[in-house]
């Protein structure tokens, strides 16, 4: 009797030393619980890396395998297979020679998709093997890309008119709700809306210029260039924005602050907008907020071992208060999410103090601030410290007030958990002393304190090692023993599924600074932070610079990133050479 398809993949795996008998025996349970095809429960819980799975399956069933993203794909071949059906079937045409079509199939022995492109097409189908991934992101990018902003504006004519900088106050109001809500007004809002979330992008800029209009996205941390809409639109374009937003669209000499929601591809995403008058006009930068790719463990975050040890143990005490400090825009906010998820059972009564609230995180009671109404930090702690509270979350310990309040919470039998703008963990203690807070308060209240950064990760599908000489990595602060021993650095060359950017996705790095006897003991001493940090050193801890330099050793993150979102160490804070 014919083995099944799952009986032939779990004998391809097992026989290839690609699988253990134990981890396919969880996987086929995960299938029972959730359903779906075994090979993407292989993949999605990272049994078998999915091109390895690819190869092993093309080698084993004569079907050769294709890494798309070497690949560029004709739109005229594109096109002969709907969207909806390439969807479906989770494939895409690849090459026509004669009446042969090849076609990129995660699942190439799918007869019913083979048969449906027969008739469809009325060619003959060859199938090739490709991951998920690969062709998702394909069908993604060959099918939404016949849209661009050229297509859009073509049929929009620009008049033979330059606005003066001092007219810009005579625009009739009337005249801007009805260009506003014109087609290509609409059309062009939504393809930077869309293309935003398709690139993963964090925030949207759109910066009025003297004769141009900017759009760019943040991806990664970092901001790109896209297409822009005509100087001539600029209002239009704006006001739809502030329209959608719920904002006064005749108030343009005030900075104003709104949000809106809309669903893209089934997923519900927020936008939080602000507006700032400029001198050519009115800069809108939009913070996209997409719920499903919220990180809400802290397991994946991307802490290293060491850091992510630390971390728990601080969690698992019942009192005290647990900092993470960096810049805007370091990822403090998702940690503090990811530790209150850990930590949120049915008997602890958990409350946040927010400005804003980010995320709404399910069984926590969450507080947005309001300063115009009375309703600061210091005020929403001192409120829910009556509210019985088993742990605390402030979003940010900006004053006096705040941080006293929340000392004395964590000394009284509360679990604090906020952040502060520090450059290192160590700096955080003269912070809480430069705001008034006595240093026997601040020994005895502080767990720990993590100074936290994001750096790019190389993008897995065109990462390669890049020779480095041993002076650059030594100058870089790289220990010295990892480069006598060879210390490999890779970096990304751009490939399609990047954006030729060589990075993809971001990982957390960690400065996890543990207050022990020795450390408490400077603190009401006053010692200096440089003093503090180089003791914490000398204990154990992992500087920032280590980690992303572990980081780099480990071909996750490339050298140019370390030594982008890092400072250098000291002398004597760099292991020994």
């Amino acid at each position: 009797m014919a083995k099944s398809l799952k009986e032939r993949l779990t004998d391809i795996l097992l026989e290839g030393n690609l699988l253990t008998q134990e981890d396919l025996q969880k996987a086929t349970e995960i299938q029972k619980k959730e359903g779906g095809r075994l090979s993407k429960i292989l993949v999605k819980h990272q049994f078998v890396e999915e091109r390895k799975l690819m190869a092993a399956i093309g080698e084993h069933l004569g079907i050769p395998p294709l890494d798309l993203t070497k690949v560029k794909l004709e739109p005229e071949i594109v096109e002969l297979i709907p969207q909806n059906v390439a969807e479906f079937y989770q494939l895409i045409p690849i090459a026509r020679i004669g009446n042969a079509l090849s076609v990129a199939m995660a699942d190439p022995l799918n007869i019913f998709a083979i048969d449906d492109l027969k008739l469809m097409t009325g060619l003959d189908i060859v199938p090739i093997i490709g991951t998920e991934t690969d062709i998702m992101e394909a069908i993604t990018s060959y099918y939404s890309g016949k849209s661009d902003m050229s297509d859009i504006l073509q049929d929009v004519e620009e008049p033979d008119v330059e606005l003066k900088k001092d007219e810009a106050e005579e625009i009739s109001l009337d005249k801007l709700k009805g260009e506003s809500d014109e087609a290509p007004v609409i059309k062009i809002v939504n393809y930077i809306l869309v293309k935003a979330i398709e690139e993963k992008s964090s925030d949207i800029h759109i910066e009025p210029f003297e004769k141009s209009l900017n759009v760019r996205y943040r991806i990664d941390g970092v901001l790109y260039k896209k297409d822009s809409p005509p100087k001539s639109l600029q209002n239009a374009v704006i006001s739809r924005l502030k329209i959608m937003s719920k904002l006064d669209i005749a108030e343009r000499r005030l900075p104003q602050d709104g949000r809106f929601k809309i669903k893209v591809k089934g997923k519900d995403i927020d936008f939080r907008v602000s507006s700032l008058p400029c001198v050519f006009g009115e800069k809108v930068v939009l913070r996209i907020l997409d719920k499903s790719t919220a990180v809400m463990d802290i397991e994946n975050l991307g802490f290293h071992e060491q850091a992510l040890i630390d971390i728990k143990e601080a969690l698992k005490r019942p009192f005290g208060m647990i900092l993470v400090t960096g810049p805007t825009g370091s990822g403090k906010t998702t940690t503090l999410y990811s530790c209150l998820t850990r930590l949120n059972q049915p008997d602890v009564n958990i409350i946040t103090v927010e400005d804003p609230v980010e995320y709404q995180l399910k069984g926590i009671n969450q507080v947005h601030v309001k300063a115009e109404i009375g309703l600061t930090f210091a005020a929403g702690l001192r409120s829910i410290l009556r509210q019985d509270p088993d742990i605390v979350m402030i979003g940010e310990i900006r004053d006096l007030e705040t941080a006293d309040i929340s000392v004395k919470a964590a000394l009284t039998g509360h679990l604090v958990l906020s952040t502060l703008h520090t450059n290192d963990a160590a700096g955080a203690i003269a912070r809480l002393d430069d705001m008034g807070i006595e240093p026997f308060l601040i020994s005895s209240s502080i767990l720990c304190v993590a100074a936290q950064r994001l750096a790019r990760k190389i993008c897995p599908k065109c990462r390669e090692e890049l020779k480095i000489s041993k002076e650059a990595l030594i100058e870089a602060q790289m220990p010295k023993k990892y480069v006598d021993e060879g210390a490999k650095v890779y970096h990304g060359k751009g490939c399609r599924s990047c954006n030729k950017i060589g990075y993809s996705g971001r990982l957390s790095l960690l400065e996890v600074f543990l207050i022990n006897d020795h450390i408490r003991k400077m603190i009401v001493a006053r010692n200096t932070a440089s003093e503090i940090k180089k003791m914490a050193v000398s204990l154990g801890m992992t500087t920032l610079r280590q980690v992303a330099l572990l980081r780099v050793r480990e071909g996750v993150i490339s050298l140019e990133e370390a030594l982008r979102v890092t400072t250098p160490d000291e002398p004597d804070e760099v292991p020994e050479q």
